[in-house]
């Protein structure tokens, strides 16, 4: 579960670039990307540790 997570993150981070870089999206993007930067730090926070 934390792989797909850290890979719609890292998606998320490339098309924000792009769509910063060439102004492409809108402010859809935008919002996408603190959704996924609030569900890190969500996941962060109560995600089980393993040793």
């Amino acid at each position: 579960m934390g792989g797909i997570l850290w890979t719609i993150i890292v998606i998320l981070f490339v098309l924000w670039l792009i769509g910063l870089l060439m102004h492409v999206g809108g402010g859809l993007i935008h919002i996408l990307l603190v959704i996924a930067v609030i569900v890190l730090i969500i996941n962060l926070i109560t995600g089980r540790r393993t040793v």
